[in-house]
């Protein structure tokens, strides 16, 4: 079976990667250039009707949204997700607390906060507060678990992507020390550093330059 990822350097992109690595699944890599927008255009729109990375296709499935790939090949392989519905549940808890808000809020932040042409204070503000307070709930939640949901999930693989870039949101993490034990955690993974790393090895200098040009939409 023959999978391709089609993918860009953003936290949802790697979410993909890092589980793909984590399941030693063999894959193919194909970097959608959001310079030329090329995730608008019409044939990946066939892939992904909302223009956005990831999608991945296996064989002729195709799949869109980080969070139902992340679902897809944990059930796939029996991986990365437990097989009892209440185990199950916990996981997916987890990912849609990820998918609605960490992700959404840590988007909004760096947007405002790094790359926006005007300092609207009161949005950036706005923004970062409520990251902290997000961080707030994994850090009570990591201070009785070692990882998100229990063991090791794609809970966890959705999640350390965007908290991992908390500089980027200027929010601090100083009061959240069990957030802290778990981002080394996981970020010592060598799945997690050699997904972290595709498409390729990270320029931040060179992805905030692109992201400055291109706008907003990049970092969905």
């Amino acid at each position: 079976m023959a999978i391709t990822l089609y993918t860009a350097a953003t936290p949802n992109g790697w979410k993909i990667s890092i589980a793909l690595e984590e399941l030693s699944l063999p894959y193919e890599v194909r970097v959608v250039d959001f310079a030329h927008k090329e995730q608008k255009s019409d044939w990946y729109l066939k892939l992904n009707p909302n223009g956005r990375i990831p999608t991945l296709v296996d064989d002729d499935f195709t799949v869109f949204e980080s969070g139902a790939i992340l679902i897809y090949l944990a059930e796939k392989t029996g991986k990365l997700m437990p097989k009892d519905v209440r185990g199950r549940s916990k996981v997916i808890q987890w990912l849609m607390f990820q998918k609605s808000g960490i992700g959404p809020m840590m988007g909004q932040a760096n947007v405002f906060f790094r790359y926006f042409p005007e300092k609207l204070h009161s949005v950036i503000g706005r923004y970062q507060r409520e990251v902290s307070r997000l961080f707030q709930v994994l850090d009570t939640q990591l201070a009785s678990h070692e990882y998100i949901a229990g063991d090791y999930s794609i809970a966890d693989i959705a999640m350390w992507p965007w908290v991992s870039g908390y500089d980027y949101s200027g929010v601090p993490i100083d009061e959240f020390p069990h957030l802290q034990r778990w981002l080394k955690l996981v970020g010592e993974r060598p799945a997690v550093q050699a997904g972290r790393d595709v498409p390729i090895k990270r320029d931040r200098a060179a992805e905030i330059e692109a992201a400055r040009k291109t706008g907003p939409s990049m970092l969905a």
